[in-house]
């Protein structure tokens, strides 16, 4: 009984209203979620920071969850308990999710049992927290939407955070030509030591010219986009016949010509994971347990913020110059 009376609090993220970084506040007093039929409570040891999750914070995203939420879906721990007809995990059990209910941004998290996957002892709890959105989203992108094929060239934009360095490991293990951009030399390397063949830098003003030069005069077949808002009309010049680029992430509009999509039947394609079936989700799954299975996925970890420097890692995930790897918290 006494456990029970000092486990049923815990510290996490809320947020009480839309707004800037400071909305999110850490409190020390927040129930400890029990898991219903079907889900688990997991002991959180690190959490993934995701682009999205500060455009849903900010309440200019399409989703705008009930307010007060604790933001976070990717989150890596141990089993503390489980639901009703949970027979897939038991407490104890290392694990990663793909979303939560409860948000991961706490010490403790309620997912549904079918989001949530064992994590092998190769890979660490920081690890952990990266595979969920990154690697579903890459594999959702070059796949399920993009329709990638083994010989075929991609063109990963933005290349050195979470999803883009998922997509260069996730592309190169499937057997495409891997070009990738940073905005670093540093994010350069990382992306040549995580599948691209090869790197270019985004700053330099010339980068596209390069990027030609190298794919030659059939251009590039597939572009997985970070931020379409600034790079998608020069993508439409660099793209192959029936070449494709698929839209995973923008911060604004942008003006194009559709006349170059015309003179190549190129597609511009919005990626988004939450819309996955459940069928596809458990394609994604099964993709990313089969790679760590291999070696080849290996999550890559940039910066790592404590609970209380939340808003921090918000601004730092928007503004700081060139990602390397994925941005987690530790718990």
């Amino acid at each position: 009984v006494a456990m029970a009376a000092t486990r049923s609090v815990m510290r996490a993220v809320r947020v009480f209203e839309f707004g800037g970084p400071e909305v999110l506040k850490l409190q020390s007093d927040v129930l400890v979620p029990v898991p219903k039929e079907n889900q688990v409570l997991i002991k959180v040891h690190a959490c993934g920071v995701n682009p999205v999750e500060t455009y849903i914070r900010s309440g200019t995203y399409a989703r705008k969850p009930a307010l007060p939420y604790t933001p976070g879906s990717d989150v890596a721990g141990v089993i503390e308990s489980v639901g009703e007809h949970v027979t897939a995990f038991k407490k104890g059990d290392r694990v990663f999710t793909l979303e939560t209910i409860s948000g991961g941004y706490a010490e403790y998290a309620v997912a549904a049992a079918n989001r949530v996957f064992p994590l092998p002892d190769k890979l660490d709890f920081r690890q952990g927290a990266a595979i969920g959105v990154p690697y579903f989203t890459a594999y959702r992108a070059l796949f399920q939407k993009g329709c990638a094929k083994a010989g075929e060239s991609v063109l990963v934009h933005g290349a050195s955070g979470g999803v883009g360095l998922a997509a260069c490991q996730i592309a190169r293990a499937c057997g495409l030509k891997v070009l990738g951009t940073a905005g670093t030399e540093e994010g350069m390397n990382v992306i040549l030591r995580n599948g691209a063949h090869q790197a270019f830098n985004h700053r330099d003003p010339n980068y596209t010219e390069r990027i030609k030069a190298c794919t030659g005069p059939g251009g590039v077949d597939i572009i997985i986009e970070m931020l379409s808002n600034i790079n998608l009309d020069a993508d439409l010049q660099l793209l192959s016949r029936a070449g494709r680029v698929m839209v995973v992430g923008c911060r604004g509009r942008i003006e194009i010509n559709p006349r170059d999509t015309m003179s190549k039947e190129s597609s511009i394609i919005g990626v988004s994971l939450f819309l996955a079936t459940e069928e596809e989700r458990h394609e994604c799954a099964t993709a990313v347990l089969d790679g760590i299975e291999a070696g080849w996925l290996k999550p890559v970890v940039g910066l790592e913020y404590p609970l209380e420097k939340v808003a921090k890692a918000h601004e730092d995930i928007i503004c700081s110059s060139g990602a390397r790897g994925k941005m987690v918290l530790l718990l």
